[in-house]
């Protein structure tokens, strides 16, 4: 596990968004942790997990995930990553782009703007020396872009609900971990030792969606990991039992508006 340093990097009234970057191994996980302002996770090398109590969320370089204040979190590098955190004073002035609110966590787009932005943040901690003036000028023109981004991007829909039940619960890690196990609530229920009717009653008081749904989660999620581990779209299709390459692309297109190629594949940082 890697230690959590974020009153290094603590967002001020003069400085309202911090920025540091670190390196992680593959399975590298930053310790359960919270503070007291929001965070935009990125990683512009390698998929990363973010687990929270709203959920498993899972992003390539090409997607961010919003992090709220004072919410308990963890993040696993799936594999090889380079790993941005961006710590934010305050939420941006505006609400997001499907008019919700800035209290829970959502996956985020991050076009080329938003990603250079990322990218150009000072990555000094305070144990270093402060920026000259010149330097906080730019910085302050860099937030502004930075909330004006936020604001804009597209919400994608790659965060997993995690149940309170245990029963549920243990049921939901067992489909996140081998998610083609069973393709039937059936055939989980017999493993879980709960009915049928039980675990879908709990999906839908606990979780407001179906098993099927949450189980078409679960694959993309998986899909990551396999994609991450370098295996080819067509043994990812067969894995997750899928006909073919161009189903399991349908699907993908589907659920979340984008190829499996650009949101599975896409995992070289623009300035490498």
């Amino acid at each position: 596990m890697a230690p959590a340093t974020p009153h290094l990097f603590a967002p001020t009234a003069q400085r309202p968004v911090r920025c540091k970057h670190t390196t992680h191994a593959a399975d590298t996980r930053v310790v359960p942790h919270r503070h007291a302002w929001a965070q935009l996770a990125y990683s512009s090398v390698g998929v990363m997990r973010v687990e929270a109590a709203q959920g498993t969320f899972m992003a390539p370089p090409s997607r961010a995930v919003w992090i709220p204040p004072g919410v308990e979190h963890a993040v696993t590098a799936v594999e090889h990553s380079h790993y941005h955190t961006l710590y934010l004073d305050q939420p941006p002035p505006h609400p997001p782009r499907d008019g919700q609110d800035w209290h829970h966590c959502r996956v985020l787009e991050v076009t080329d703007l938003l990603r250079a932005v990322i990218l150009a943040l000072d990555v000094r901690s305070d144990a270093e020396p402060p920026p000259s003036p010149l330097e906080l000028a730019r910085e302050r023109h860099l937030v502004a872009v930075l909330h004006d981004e936020l604001s804009s991007a597209r919400p994608v829909p790659l965060g997993l609900p995690m149940p309170r039940d245990k029963r549920l619960h243990q049921l939901c890690a067992a489909i996140l971990d081998d998610p083609a196990r069973h393709t039937t609530l059936a055939a989980w229920a017999t493993d879980a030792g709960a009915s049928e009717r039980t675990l879908a009653r709990l999906f839908r008081a606990e979780l407001g969606t179906s098993y099927a749904r949450w189980r078409q989660q679960a694959l993309i999620a998986r899909a990551m990991v396999l994609a991450a581990a370098g295996h080819p779209m067509n043994h990812i299709a067969s894995a997750l039992g899928y006909a073919s390459p161009s189903a399991f692309s349908a699907m993908v297109r589907r659920e979340l508006g984008d190829s499996p190629r650009r949101m599975f594949f896409n995992r070289r940082d623009p300035q490498a």
